[in-house]
């Protein structure tokens, strides 16, 4: 594996894209690579691309518990990782001082850093709640729980077009009626994408938007707006919807040759996601949003 932790990570998810895996869309849900992972003692969302090295890794060995923890928790919760078994990389950004040789001036830059996690299923005798398991979602009816998320956003939705957008002219939302979906998960996964790429308009998260189909900020812009989407359906207990090859290899043409495209995207989709639960959390009177 390459020294850079960075080109580390990419090459992981390449390796799933190149084997026909696409790890943002798993055609299934309510399981360990359907849910959003969580550490397994705290709680804690794992957020960035840590959401999808947990699930390819959950994938790749039929792990059904969302839930991660380090080999210290596993011990601290009464139990321990089986011996043998294999850990998990996620990866997190510390910061260090760097002094101007020139003027003398120190400034913090950013750096990766990284430790093992567990999952639930390679862990015995932990002394902890069981997993949450959601139900399946009716595939032919709108979903309540959607349906509130989107209109706490306060998001301008209109319906009836022959394809789905987002007009930042309007700073408004276009989709095909629901009724012309294959089912409510292509709708909402849909929804959500055009969603995210409403939460990067100048009045909140500020984004660089593409000028044109093909250009690398378009192809950011749109990975950013699909893991948002497979992020959100995740919570909302939807499996991501499916692809085919020329989707799959379109991702691992942009991805090899830009090396830290899926952990920015994977970053401002989660910061599109949390910004988005902020809106729902405040339009049900919730102080502020619970970062992920």
């Amino acid at each position: 594996m390459p020294n850079n932790l960075a080109a580390e990570v990419t090459e992981r998810i390449l390796s799933q894209l190149k084997a026909g895996t696409c790890p943002w869309k798993q055609p299934w849900t309510g399981t360990g690579s359907g849910l959003m992972p969580r550490n397994a003692v705290t709680g804690r969302a794992y957020s960035g691309v840590n959401v999808l090295l947990l699930w390819s890794t959950a994938s790749e060995r039929g792990y059904t518990s969302p839930g991660w923890l380090t080999f210290k928790q596993a011990l601290d919760a009464g139990g321990h990782v089986r011996k043998g078994e294999k850990g998990t990389r996620v990866v997190f950004v510390s910061t260090f001082e760097k002094t101007d040789k020139t003027t003398g001036e120190t400034e913090r830059r950013p750096f990766l850093k990284s430790f093992t996690v567990f999952n639930r299923a390679q862990c015995d005798g932990l002394a902890l709640e069981g997993d949450i398991v959601l139900a399946p979602k009716h595939q032919d009816s709108r979903d309540d729980d959607s349906e509130a998320f989107l209109a706490a956003t306060g998001a301008v939705i209109h319906h009836g077009e022959g394809r789905a957008y987002y007009r930042p002219s309007t700073d408004a939302i276009m989709l095909p009626s629901f009724e012309t979906f294959t089912g409510a998960d292509t709708y909402y996964g849909t929804a959500f994408h055009e969603l995210g790429h409403w939460t990067g308009a100048e009045s909140r998260l500020a984004r660089t938007f593409g000028k044109r189909f093909g250009d690398d900020a378009y192809a950011a812009e749109e990975l950013v707006a699909e893991l948002t989407s497979a992020f959100i359906l995740a919570e909302l207990g939807f499996a991501p919807t499916g692809y085919d090859a020329a989707y799959i290899a379109h991702w691992v043409t942009f991805l090899t040759e830009h090396e830290t495209a899926i952990m920015a995207a994977a970053s401002a989709a989660s910061k599109a996601v949390n910004y988005l639960r902020g809106l729902a959390l405040a339009d049900e009177g919730e102080p502020e949003a619970i970062a992920a």
